[in-house]
């Protein structure tokens, strides 16, 4: 590498190691005289060297030497924190010294002994591994041993020693964790202790509507509120050819936007059909906070308890879906249960003939225009908390 110094020192100046001419600027508090001119870097006026001349120091990682330019701006940089070194390192264009071979270096070159000879390498790994680099000397103390220049001193002195580790920034850094993947997870425990408190089958495997489903509904006023641990019930069709399953319930409720039932069970890959899922609508008029709905499409399974809980259906159009229920009629059905139909905005008029007969509300979504889900979905939300409202 192309090394010049003054003409009174330009034959011992041709050997010297740069390192060694950069841990004497750092000892002697000069690096502010170290300069980088094009592609030189300037010792002020004793010595210039090539920037992306290698030297000794290398990275643990890769075992590749680092140029002088990384040294001298790590040294000179030092009291950065990592994040920013890196950047104003790329900002200049200068390779940046990685995190575990920072502190070696700047170990190197404050407690190096500067007294080792240019032939030999300059390097922090040619030090004994049990070496320790040497504290600093003991504070000075006044005539009397005491008094606050001592206290001064010590404090000085022991913050000499000290090593940050982590700062507020690095103790608030998320990344890596996913918070996401914890909140479904806390929703499958939930879906999952509902599914076993739930699961109790007659004999017969098929539970029966019994008297007592029957007197429970026959107030449909709530015993309890929205967002007071009630947790109401929406029951959807279990048959494929409806537009709104226990597939995607979730995806046009909670997230507004419609995705075909069949994409959706593809994307399960043979997984089994859950059997209950919960949603959470977060703005409820007359709740306190966030309200968790559960979802279901077997109503055969539904207690007494469960079906005093059922605040909504989404209606098939076909009078078997409305088999075993525990009311009289559709009038008495609609009257205890808020009803939706919902189809393709293009769809035939007769695909709604029978349910125009019935209370309930048509929600016509588009095929194609997704932007369109949010105004259905919210119109869904909107009927759904004006007739729990009206319960309570």
């Amino acid at each position: 590498p192309r090394t010049t110094r003054s003409s009174e020192n330009q034959s011992s100046g041709a050997a010297m190691d740069p390192l060694a001419v950069l841990r004497d600027y750092a000892a002697r508090g000069d690096l502010d005289k170290i300069i980088f001119n094009g592609d030189d870097v300037l010792f002020g006026d004793d010595y210039t060297f090539p920037a992306n001349a290698p030297t000794a120091f290398t990275s643990k990682q890769s075992g590749r030497p680092y140029p002088l330019s990384a040294a001298v701006f790590l040294a000179q940089h030092n009291d950065l924190k990592h994040t920013d070194f890196l950047q104003a390192a790329r900002l200049r264009r200068i390779p940046p010294v990685s995190l575990p071979d920072r502190k070696t270096f700047l170990d190197f070159l404050h407690f190096g002994d500067s007294s080792l000879p240019s032939a030999e390498p300059l390097l922090p790994s040619s030090f004994a591994q049990d070496a320790h680099p040497p504290p600093p000397p003991p504070p000075p103390e006044n005539e009397e041993g005491e008094g606050p220049d001592a206290d001064d001193a010590s404090t000085a002195h022991v913050r000499a020693l000290e090593r940050p580790l982590k700062d507020r920034n690095a103790v608030l850094d998320a990344r890596g964790r996913d918070f996401l993947a914890i909140y479904h997870a806390a929703l499958r425990r939930e879906e999952d202790r509902l599914r076993n408190k739930d699961a109790a089958p007659s004999a017969t495997g098929r539970h029966e509507p019994s008297a007592a489903a029957a007197a429970s509904l026959a107030n449909p006023k709530l015993d309890k509120s929205l967002g007071d641990g009630f947790v109401p019930i929406i029951l959807v069709p279990s048959a494929s050819q409806t537009l709104i399953t226990i597939y995607n319930v979730r995806d046009f409720l909670e997230d507004f936007v419609f995705v075909p039932s069949d994409e959706k069970m593809r994307a399960m890959k043979g997984s089994p059909k859950p059997e209950c899922v919960t949603l959470q609508k977060k703005h409820v008029r007359g709740a306190g906070g966030p309200v968790a709905f559960e979802v279901r499409d077997k109503p055969a399974s539904l207690k007494a308890d469960d079906w005093a809980r059922v605040v909504a259906v989404f209606v098939l159009g076909k009078e078997w879906q409305f088999k075993d229920w525990p009311f009289k009629g559709h009038v008495d059905i609609f009257n205890k249960v808020i009803g939706f139909f919902v189809r393709f905005e293009d769809d035939s008029v007769d695909s709604a003939k029978v349910v125009k007969q019935w209370n309930v509300k048509i929600i016509s979504i588009s095929k194609n225009k997704r932007h369109q889900d949010r105004p259905a979905a919210l119109e869904v939300w909107d009927r759904l908390d004006e007739f729990v409202r009206a319960r309570s």
